[in-house]
């Protein structure tokens, strides 16, 4: 974006930093209350679209909700500036086309999330909430023609970006993102723990979701397809269950922290 002015570049800056911090919310809020499901504390395992949901029915809630949808979908802008605009100088080879289409597609998904957000607020939010179950929008993209390829190719790209997140934390690449130096020692300490965590704990999340939606394209059974909260609740019917459930639960906690970090240390230059 060389040919763009100073003014344009420091908005979209702005808007990254928005949008990394609503996204972060809606982690925050999925971590926790897995966290208080593992250990017995009242919470349950929900999905991102039911973290929104569980904003609306909170004191202020149609503000929280504006502003929630205001961040998601600036944070689709700034996936779509990283696509377009190479700002991870990712290149034009199959590897770099790959990961530029994946900002695109992370920006389509949380555009719908923040569709929801407008949707409960066209609705006055009821308690029905909408979009449909993961099975039912699974259902609908297999009666479409090569629905069926298409619901086991998504699955694919799920469990891709599944392995792609843990090897984020192994090989801590997310470190040359960061303004470090703005980073004291015992906050760097902090921000790499919550971070290599988080990552992980979402790669094994996503893993569990590609590995059910491909379950369901093989078996063309939509009701095998499982999204968040049910990847949340496949590992909690495992033995040492609630175990796994709070390692996870708090390592998604861990991530809505990635998050509020990239909000706050991240380059979001478009140079």
């Amino acid at each position: 974006m060389k040919n763009v002015n100073s003014t344009t570049k420091n908005t979209i800056a702005i808007l990254a930093r928005c949008g990394y911090a609503a996204k972060g919310v809606v982690y925050l809020i999925v971590g926790v209350l897995a966290s208080m499901a593992a250990f017995g504390l009242g919470g349950k395992n929900i999905g991102t679209k039911e973290a929104i949901t569980q904003i609306a029915g909170q004191p202020f809630g149609s503000t929280m909700l504006g502003l929630m949808a205001f961040g998601l979908f600036a944070y689709t802008l700034w996936r779509i500036v990283q696509a377009f605009y190479d700002t991870e100088d990712a290149g034009s080879g199959f590897k770099g086309i790959a990961t530029r289409l994946g900002f695109v597609i992370s920006g389509l998904i949380y555009a719908s999330l923040g569709i929801y957000c407008l949707d409960l607020l066209l609705t006055a939010f009821s308690s029905s909430g909408g979009g449909g179950s993961t099975q039912d929008r699974t259902a609908k993209l297999m009666g479409s023609p090569g629905g069926i390829y298409l619901v086991f190719a998504v699955g694919i790209v799920f469990f891709g970006v599944g392995i792609r997140q843990i090897v984020r934390a192994v090989k801590r690449s997310y470190l040359k993102n960061w303004h470090m130096v703005q980073m004291n020692e015992t906050q760097r300490k902090l921000a790499e723990g919550a971070t290599r965590w988080g990552l992980s704990a979402r790669g094994v999340v996503f893993m569990i979701i590609g590995g059910f939606l491909c379950v369901a394209a093989w078996q063309i059974d939509p009701s095998k397809a499982e999204g968040l909260g049910g990847a949340l609740n496949t590992l909690a019917s495992q033995p040492f269950g609630p175990w796994l459930l709070g390692v996870v639960a708090l390592g998604l906690v861990g991530y809505g922290i990635y998050c509020f970090i990239n909000a706050r240390f991240r380059d979001v230059s478009t140079d």
